[in-house]
């Protein structure tokens, strides 16, 4: 099968580039060329617009920043789907609007997934993160063997929306967690802990967490490079609290999140990168959370091995 691939950002590139590292034929299109010749010159063949790519390929993924983009480039692609097309979304998006999206590809005779993922753009880029798949069990089981490529971890979470509902609900937990780590360790350098000490200590205690496992340790470096921005954070819990308005479900925490990331973007601005939002508290105490001995970015150094899928208990 040809795949077709839309969006070579922080994650799709990763994304992608697994594919493409395990032989799949891929064709692939952004509007950044250096990141198309790169592929290029990789192996992978040039598409020059999402309808070409949905007119030659099975498949086609897209992994965009916003549902605003993720629309116009299915409003390009839609003339060209027919039966045995298959649109994947890989982006972090808004329930109500893949499901719109979708259901055009459908009644069209094609297929259509939302997939987001989640992890961390490190374990993209070994092919260890995780996948979550909202679409019917047929179109799923075609599916699965790219997503075992790109994930390591698939779970089917149920019709089409379902998965993008899970991804804004654990990124809300993972912006939560963000902040609260902000907040510790602001707190262990006031009261005159060693900041490796204190990393430490949170590690191997109930109050560790992936977040702290792996944005703690950019924070302390100073490089605060997690491959994600102020903006896609703001994104995220948006559509999380969208979520809940919904579901009129009544939330605390969330709204203060927006706040804080809303003040964050004012003072440093929107693709000012999203473990920073620390520097709020730098500012307030004039305290540098600052540690030796941390790495600039985090490396998967876990082999990439084959995915499978998730089964729930029942």
């Amino acid at each position: 099968m040809k795949v077709g691939f839309i969006g070579l950002g922080n994650v799709g590139a990763k994304l992608s580039g697994s594919l493409l590292r395990n032989g799949v034929d891929l064709r692939i299109h952004d509007l950044d060329e250096a990141r198309v010749s790169d592929f290029v010159m990789r192996g992978a063949t040039r598409g020059n617009s999402p309808a070409e790519l949905m007119e030659n390929c099975d498949i086609v993924i897209t992994c965009l920043p916003s549902p605003t983009i993720s629309a116009a480039v299915v409003d390009q692609m839609l003339p060209h789907v027919r039966e045995g097309k298959i649109w994947l979304e890989m982006s972090t998006t808004d329930e109500a609007e893949v499901k719109r999206l979708g259901n055009m590809v459908i009644k069209r005779g094609g297929a259509a997934v939302d997939c987001p993922v989640s992890g961390g753009c490190h374990r993209a880029d070994t092919g260890n993160i995780s996948i979550f798949a909202g679409c019917d069990r047929a179109t799923f089981e075609t599916v699965l063997p790219f997503l075992t490529i790109m994930g390591r971890r698939i779970l089917h979470t149920g019709d089409l929306g379902s998965a993008s509902v899970l991804k804004v609900i654990t990124n809300f937990l993972a912006t939560a967690n963000l902040v609260s780590c902000a907040e510790a360790l602001t707190v262990a350098k006031g009261a005159g802990m060693d900041l490796g000490v204190a990393y430490e200590a949170i590690a191997i205690s109930s109050g560790t967490s992936f977040v702290h496992e792996t944005e703690s340790q950019v924070i302390l470096n100073g490089s605060r490079d997690i491959s994600f921005t102020m903006d896609l954070v703001a994104k995220d819990i948006g559509l999380f609290q969208k979520v809940a308005d919904s579901a009129n479900v009544p939330l605390e925490m969330n709204p203060l999140l927006i706040s804080i990331f809303n003040d964050g973007i004012e003072r440093y601005g929107s693709r000012e990168l999203s473990p920073n939002i620390i520097k709020r508290l730098e500012d307030a105490t004039g305290l540098d959370i600052r540690a030796p001995g941390f790495p600039p970015e985090m490396i998967d150094d876990e082999p990439e091995e084959a995915g499978r899928e998730i089964i729930v208990r029942r």
